[in-house]
C-alpha cells in the first residue's frame, strides 16, 4: 500500500477510510469508558463521540447515544466560528464547551471537548465527545434543580474555551473548573479521560491520512457525505407525501403543535407555533431540537446505516426565537431532555398513523432522570447518583413492545448494576421488577416499565426528579390502550408515600425508599383481538391477573 501519497478515488478505498473512521470513534469511545471515574459514564454509557471533517460537519457518527452523538457537529461549528483569526486553532489544542447558548445544546452538565487535527499543515477533521458529568457547580448538588429561573443557577458556564493550547494545559482554565465542582476530583478525572478519548482520535486520523494521503482522506469524506444525501433522498422519495400536523396537551397543562412537510425534496419540521419559553428549566436549545428532528428523520429513511453531515441535507427545521422549542439566553435548560423527548414524540405520534410500517404506538417516553445524593456514610464524601431510567415501549404491527429498555432518545446505554450504586453511593437496591399496573393492553401489548427502590443510608440526603409522561401515558393504535405514567414515590421511614414527577432538593434521611415507577408502552389493536395463547402465558407468567384477562381481554384464565 502506498504511503505519503494520495490513491486513485476509488470506492474501494473509499469504504476502507469511512469504516476506518467508524473504528476510530469506536476506540475513542472504548478510550473515555476505560478513563472514567463516574459510574454514569464508565457504566451507563451516557456518553458519545464522534468524528467531523474540517468545517465541522458529521463525518462519523460515532458511538454512544444517538442524541449525544448529534450534539458534536453543531459545537465543532461554534468553536470554528468564534476562533476565527490565524493561528487561534493549532495542532494540539483541546476546547470545550458546555453551553447550550455557545454550542454545548444541551445543558452545563455536559461537556463537549474537540480536538483539531492537522496534516501536511493544514486542518483535516475533528475529534470530539460530550458526557454528562456529575456535578458542575450551580444552585443545587448534581447542578441540576427545578426551581432554577436562569441559567446562572445550573452551574459553570463554559463557553466554547480552549481547554490545551498546543499540547499544555492551561492551568487557570482547568482550576477554575475543578474548583466549581463539589466531586472536583471526579469532574477532573472524567474531564482528561475525555482529553484522552479525543487524543487517541486524532492520532489515528493523522496515520489514516499518512497512509492514503490528505487529499484522499478528504475525498473520501466528502464522497461518503454525498453517499448519505443520495441514500436520504431515495428513501425521502418512498415516504407518503403532504401536511401532517398534531397538536398535544402535556403534563403541565400546555399545548404543543407540530407541522411535519413531505415532498419529494425535503422534510420540514415547523414548530413555530409553540408556547414561550418558561421560567423553569423544562426549555431546549434550537440546536437540541434539530437532534431530535434529525433522529426521528433518520428513523424514517435509512435507520440501519452510519449518520453523516450528508444524511441530513433534506431535512429542514423552522422555530421560534423564545419559545420552548428555542430558547433565549439566560432561560434555564437543566431538564432540556424531557423537552426534547417530548418533540421528538410529538413528531412520531404525528406521522405514526400514516407510517405504521415504521413507527410503533407510543413509549414511556421520559429519561426519568433520577439523582440522589449526599454524603457517603462510609467516605464522608459527597456523591450523586445520576440515573435514567429503562421503560416499556409501544406495540408495532408485528409484536409486542420490547420492556425495560431506555428511551428512543438515549438509546445506546445501560442501567447501572446494583452492585455499583452500592458499592459507590451510599445507598442499597432493594427492588428492580417489571411493572404490572394496568395499561398497553392490545392485539399487540406494550412493553413493560420497572419498578425500583433506593434505600438510603444516611440522613440529609436531596432527591432531585424530572419525570414527563406522568398525567399523559404512552399513547396507543388502533384501539390499543394507553400505557401507563412514568412517576416518582418518596417513601420515608416516617410518613405517607409521596408521588412526583418533578422534585428538586427534596431532604431524605436514613431508610427512608424512593421508589422508581416507569410506564409501560401503549398497545395496538383491540384487546379482544389478542391471541388467547398470548394472554394465557401472560397469566402464567404474573403479568396479568385472571381478572384483568377476563375483563380486558374477555378470556377466562383456564
Amino acid at each position: 500500500m502506498p504511503t505519503h501519497q494520495d490513491l486513485p478515488n476509488d470506492r474501494i478505498t473509499e469504504e476502507i477510510i469511512q469504516n476506518s473512521l467508524q473504528a476510530v470513534a469506536d476506540e475513542m469511545f472504548a478510550a473515555m469508558r476505560k478513563t472514567a471515574m463516574s459510574s454514569i459514564i464508565y457504566e451507563v454509557l451516557d456518553m458519545g463521540t464522534g468524528i467531523m471533517d474540517a468545517a465541522g460537519e458529521l463525518a462519523s457518527s460515532g458511538a454512544g447515544i444517538p442524541a449525544f452523538v448529534g450534539v458534536l457537529d453543531k459545537a465543532v461549528k461554534v468553536i470554528l466560528g468564534k476562533f476565527t483569526r490565524p493561528g487561534d486553532i493549532r495542532p494540539g489544542d483541546v476546547f470545550a464547551t458546555n453551553d447550550p447558548y455557545y454550542g454545548g445544546v444541551t445543558h452545563l452538565n455536559d461537556i463537549v471537548v474537540a480536538m483539531p487535527v492537522f496534516a501536511d499543515g493544514q486542518l483535516i477533521a475533528w475529534t470530539a465527545n460530550i458526557a454528562h458529568n456529575s456535578d458542575v457547580g450551580g444552585m443545587a448538588p448534581g447542578s441540576l434543580s427545578g426551581n432554577a429561573t436562569e441559567i446562572f443557577q445550573e452551574g459553570l458556564r463554559l463557553p466554547a474555551i480552549k481547554l490545551i493550547s498546543e499540547g499544555e494545559p492551561i492551568a487557570p482554565v482547568m482550576d477554575i473548573i475543578t474548583v466549581n465542582s463539589r466531586m472536583p476530583d471526579i469532574l477532573q478525572g472524567d474531564l482528561w479521560a475525555a482529553i484522552a478519548s479525543v487524543r487517541i482520535g486524532a492520532r489515528r486520523l493523522q496515520e489514516l491520512a499518512a497512509k492514503y494521503g490528505t487529499a484522499t482522506f478528504e475525498r473520501a469524506v466528502a464522497a461518503f457525505m454525498d453517499q448519505g444525501e443520495a441514500i436520504s433522498r431515495r428513501a425521502l422519495a418512498r415516504l407518503p407525501k403532504g401536511d401532517f400536523t398534531l397538536s398535544e396537551e402535556q403534563d403541565d397543562g400546555r399545548i404543543f403543535n407540530v407541522r411535519i412537510t413531505i415532498t419529494d425534496l425535503d422534510f420540514t419540521v415547523d414548530l413555530r407555533d409553540n408556547p414561550d419559553q418558561s421560567p423553569n428549566p423544562v426549555n431546549t436549545s434550537r440546536d437540541g431540537v434539530m437532534v431530535a428532528a434529525q433522529l426521528i428523520f433518520k428513523t424514517l429513511t435509512d435507520p440501519t446505516s452510519p449518520a453523516n453531515g450528508g444524511t441530513f441535507r433534506p431535512l429542514a427545521l423552522l422555530t421560534r426565537e423564545g419559545s420552548v422549542f428555542h430558547a433565549r439566553e439566560p432561560a434555564p435548560v437543566g431538564f432540556y431532555y424531557e423537552i426534547e423527548l417530548r418533540v421528538y414524540d410529538l413528531m412520531w405520534r404525528c406521522l405514526a398513523p400514516h407510517m405504521p410500517d415504521k413507527l410503533a404506538a407510543g413509549h414511556f417516553a421520559s429519561v426519568c432522570g433520577t439523582f440522589i445524593g449526599g454524603i457517603h456514610p462510609d467516605t464522608g464524601r459527597q456523591y450523586t447518583i445520576i440515573e435514567p431510567q429503562i421503560g416499556g415501549w409501544g406495540a408495532s404491527q408485528s409484536r409486542d413492545g420490547n420492556s425495560a429498555m431506555f428511551c428512543g432518545f438515549h438509546g445506546e446505554t445501560y442501567n447501572c448494576p446494583a452492585e455499583i450504586n452500592e458499592a459507590r453511593n451510599g445507598v442499597f437496591v432493594d427492588q428492580m421488577a417489571l411493572n404490572l399496573e394496568p395499561g398497553g393492553e392490545g392485539l399487540h401489548t406494550g412493553g413493560r416499565g420497572i419498578v425500583m427502590d433506593y434505600r438510603l443510608r444516611a440522613d440529609n440526603g436531596f432527591l432531585t426528579a424530572g419525570y414527563t409522561r406522568s398525567k399523559f401515558p404512552a399513547w396507543g393504535v388502533d384501539g390499543g390502550h394507553e400505557g401507563s405514567p412514568n412517576y416518582i414515590e418518596y417513601r420515608p421511614v416516617t410518613g405517607e408515600p409521596q408521588r412526583y414527577a418533578f422534585v428538586s432538593g427534596l431532604v431524605t434521611h436514613t431508610d427512608d425508599v424512593v421508589r422508581v415507577v416507569t410506564g409501560n408502552g401503549g398497545g395496538l389493536g383491540d384487546p379482544k383481538d389478542r391471541d388467547p395463547t398470548m394472554v394465557r402465558r401472560d397469566v402464567k407468567n404474573g403479568l396479568l391477573t385472571p381478572e384483568r384477562a377476563r375483563e380486558i381481554y374477555g378470556l377466562a384464565s383456564g
